[in-house]
């Protein structure tokens, strides 16, 4: 009699130990599921291209832009290449506050990544430049960045160059003259295209209950409940609109810095954009060091909670704060390795 009541307990035992198993994990997933379906509400996966159907892509297109963006010779004193400041063995930046141009002399806005830039709305902190092949242009031709004094000096310099002429011609084999700036803008543009990164995120955006931490979740969870997806939504988690900073308080409050970029309104001269500028994409945020439009803050988590009360106008727990970091560590992928030199 003994011994059954005593195997009997052991039974009830096991079974309340395998239901409090059960409950937790339906509890787990519940919570999981709840997170998943709250931000698929305001982020999408990242695409997997990213095309503009007046730039179509083509292995030699691509091809000449991957030569051309490491090649040096497309600055005036041949120091620096577009990889000098958009670094792909670094995730697409130089790490500096901003960037010496050719001159050696430092630039005044911080270089953001060139990694998913083709997806971006619009390019430059301030918007300026349309798309990743009118922006290619761009640093080539300012006197602060490459330097190069007109578009006829490095159309000249590239057609005296061995390889490509002949690179052009079977980048643009429909054009009688393949070798123009616009055909150089055309094919960097095409592969800047190519730079896209995945992450983790985009795994659990695609139904992947395991993909991130339970740290990782609670992260995403506060970063969706105390607003930063005012602003950062969408496959990019960011890079689709503008928006003034800050909204509460002064710049140099909350850096030191003393530099007083007008922002968007240096390009439309219009008061109304006074201290706007583009919403950077957290997409491999954490590698993308350092922050802000001028570099002045080094630490992640203190732009986190410099944004929160900047933005938001509101104080993150240490807690708070090392959870959402966790996330965007999260949004952290991997350089294509075509695109590597």
């Amino acid at each position: 009699m003994q011994k059954t009541l005593f195997l009997t307990a052991i039974l009830f035992s096991f079974i309340a130990c395998t239901n409090t198993n059960k409950s937790k994990q339906e509890a787990t997933t519940m919570r999981v599921d709840s997170i998943m379906a709250s931000a698929k509400n305001v982020f999408q996966p990242l695409p997997g291209e990213a095309l503009n159907p007046e730039n179509p892509l083509t292995p030699e297109k691509i091809a000449l832009g991957k030569a051309l963006y490491y090649d040096n010779i497309l600055s005036m004193n041949q120091t620096q290449s577009c990889n000098t400041c958009h670094n792909l063995e670094t995730y697409g930046v130089d790490n500096k506050p901003t960037s010496p141009g050719d001159g050696g002399a430092p630039g005044v806005r911080n270089s953001p990544t060139v990694l998913n830039s083709a997806l971006h709305f619009l390019q430059f902190w301030d918007g300026r430049m349309k798309d990743v092949e009118e922006q290619a242009g761009g640093p080539v031709m300012n006197p602060d960045e490459m330097n190069m004094p007109s578009e006829a000096v490095v159309m000249a310099r590239l057609e005296a160059d061995e390889n490509y002429p002949k690179m052009f011609a079977a980048a643009f084999p429909e054009e009688k003259n393949a070798m123009t700036f616009d055909a150089m803008r055309k094919a960097i543009g095409a592969f800047e295209r190519t730079l896209l990164t995945p992450s983790r995120f985009d795994d659990f955006l695609k139904g992947d209950h395991t993909a991130l931490t339970e740290q990782e979740l609670t992260g995403l969870k506060t970063f969706m409940d105390v607003g930063c997806t005012a602003c950062h939504n969408g496959p990019l988690l960011g890079g689709n609109m503008f928006q003034k900073y800050p909204l509460f308080g002064t710049h140099e409050e909350y850096t030191g810095s003393k530099a007083d970029d007008l922002g968007r309104m240096q390009e439309t001269k219009n008061e109304a954009d006074k201290y706007v500028f583009k919403v950077p994409s957290l997409r491999n945020i954490a590698e993308t060091w350092p922050y802000l439009h001028d570099g002045s803050v080094r630490e992640l988590d203190n732009t986190v909670d410099l944004m929160a009360k900047a933005e938001l106008n509101k104080e993150l727990t240490p807690g708070q704060t090392n959870d959402i970091v966790a996330f965007m560590k999260a949004l952290t992928g991997e350089v294509p390795a075509a695109a590597k030199r």
